[in-house]
């Protein structure tokens, strides 16, 4: 049988376990970019991303009596694995971080239940996937990766077995996030040229880009985890057997606090919750949009696990990023009258979003950490001219990462 063959049969064998994701066109996306564009909705599968689909297909052709499967992951994979064992009824041992979010532990204990046991190990990924293992060598236990396995790569296909037949047809263009390259590998073998694609990835982990230029997989450590779906030092050596062949310039990365603009546009405007790896697809939609204009497009949103305690940050990410938001160290004359001054300088639509002393001992001049939240960017130029007018000394330091992380 051929690929196409195996992933249509395993796409079928899904059915016992969970109904096609809807594949939904989006008006307000088709509107902004002259396109026919829709959602292949992987965040509303039973375990809110497409994970649960490559643990089914490879569980379920080395099922035998008294298997035990073993995953490490502190995120989706983790999840599908605990989902999946639970449904087959078997063993499942899910190594964990120690650093894991509880909520992400909970609901990989919810979904697998008595059949899963959580074994949190190591204060990094690397730590705990070596723990994992070896306890396979030692117990004779199956390993289930996260995506570097021909059947998890055959299983993630389902995705594109059900566009084609929802859409009834394969689309024009197709949008895919890559971490570990698992949906992508899988995407692209089962469509073949039929389609084009767009690859994207986080900034902080460009793991397929670095590989395609180099020609194998390569560790692009240290990586940003803010896009922890997607954040991956290495591709797969099988994913990327899968895609090494594709054109540099359909691979592209987007800046993290650039993904948590769509994160929130996608909360607001169509009430659809979105982990960050679940944006980036949407998100890349302006990069390619010449390509775009009259085609069928289907971007795939891999993910909807978003822990709501982190929405604070996605929001302050995305204000620095569409520049609506900035922080300065001011230096405030110690004078009566100063801060008036100050203050008179805001305009109508300026908001302090923080004000704090930083050093109070100075006998002329005190440091001030002052953020700044406006309704459109262009209110800094006004605002920025009337400080220097005013003779304020300052310090933009709204994209300084390293001090943003002390001081902010």
């Amino acid at each position: 049988m051929s690929f196409q063959d195996n992933a249509r049969a395993g796409a079928v064998a899904m059915r016992a376990v969970f109904p096609p994701t809807p594949l939904l066109r989006n008006e307000v996306l088709s509107d902004r970019y002259n396109a026919d564009i829709w959602l292949k909705r992987e965040d509303l599968s039973p375990v809110r991303s497409y994970k649960l689909r490559g643990a089914f297909n490879a569980m379920r052709k080395v099922m035998q009596d008294g298997a035990v499967f073993v995953c490490a992951s502190a995120g989706n994979h983790a999840q599908g694995v605990a989902f999946m064992c639970k449904y087959f009824g078997v063993r499942g041992v899910v190594f964990m971080p120690v650093t894991t979010p509880q909520q992400k532990i909970m609901k990989t204990r919810l979904f697998g239940g008595d059949h899963v046991e959580v074994r949190l190990t190591g204060d990094y990924f690397d730590d705990t996937l070596a723990s994992a293992q070896a306890f396979c060598a030692e117990a004779g236990a199956h390993f289930l990766s996260p995506f570097d396995d021909d059947d998890v790569i055959e299983g993630q296909a389902s995705v594109a077995v059900e566009i084609e037949e929802q859409l009834g047809r394969a689309p024009d263009h197709i949008i895919l996030p890559v971490g570990g390259g698992g949906l992508s590998a899988g995407t692209r073998s089962f469509f073949k040229d039929r389609v084009a694609y767009t690859f994207v990835e986080p900034s902080g982990a460009p793991s397929l880009a670095k590989a395609i230029a180099a020609g194998s997989p390569v560790d692009v450590s240290p990586i940003n985890n803010f896009v922890d779906g997607a954040a991956v030092a290495t591709i797969g050596a099988r994913t990327f057997a899968c895609l090494k062949s594709a054109d540099p310039a359909d691979v592209i990365d987007i800046p993290e606090d650039r993904i948590c603009t769509t994160i929130i546009d996608m909360l607001n405007v169509e009430g659809i919750v979105l982990e960050p790896a679940g944006a980036l697809a949407i998100e890349a939609l302006g990069d390619v949009a010449d390509r775009l204009q009259g085609k069928t497009v289907v971007c795939v949103t891999s993910g909807g696990n978003f822990d709501f305690e982190r929405l604070p940050e996605v929001k302050e990410r995305a204000q620095r990023y569409s520049g609506v938001k900035k922080y300065f160290i001011l230096r405030m004359p110690q004078r009566p009258g100063a801060l008036k001054d100050f203050l008179n300088i805001l305009g109508p639509e300026d908001d302090i979003a923080r004000f704090e002393y930083l050093k109070k001992s100075a006998r002329n001049f005190g440091s001030v950490l002052i953020g700044i939240e406006t309704l459109r960017p262009e209110n800094f130029d006004r605002f920025l001219a009337e400080l220097d007018a005013g003779g304020f000394t300052y310090t933009d330091i709204t994209n300084d990462e390293t001090l943003a992380q002390f001081v902010i």
